[in-house]
């Protein structure tokens, strides 16, 4: 055996890398348990398509012509949906109020 080769020839490392192994070990675990949360998080959370705060719109402007809603809430639902429009796709906007659809 050469001087300085180490075991099997690998300069030191030994089966597997060693310390080098092992960090490449913990970098797929915890990749792997990062990516597992996430597709369990999304797993609860209601998928907004484009077309959502259309419908959203749509809905709330024949509530208002129903006599459902009065200009006021109409107006404050209204931004609220324009508002929702430029936030991230991932958060969803719920009622303003409790109990309303």
């Amino acid at each position: 055996m050469m001087p300085g080769a180490g075991m099997m020839g690998w300069g030191g490392f030994g089966m597997g890398g060693g310390g080098l192994g092992m960090l490449l070990v913990w970098v797929v675990v915890i990749v792997a348990a990062v990516l597992a949360v996430r597709w369990l998080w999304d797993q609860g959370q209601p998928r907004r398509t484009p077309g959502d705060d259309d419908r959203a719109l749509e809905i709330l402007r024949t509530r208002y012509a129903r006599g459902e809603i009065d200009r006021e809430e109409f107006e404050e639902k209204r931004g609220d949906l324009q508002a929702a429009e430029h936030e991230a796709p991932w958060r969803s906007t719920g009622p303003t109020r409790r109990g309303e659809p």
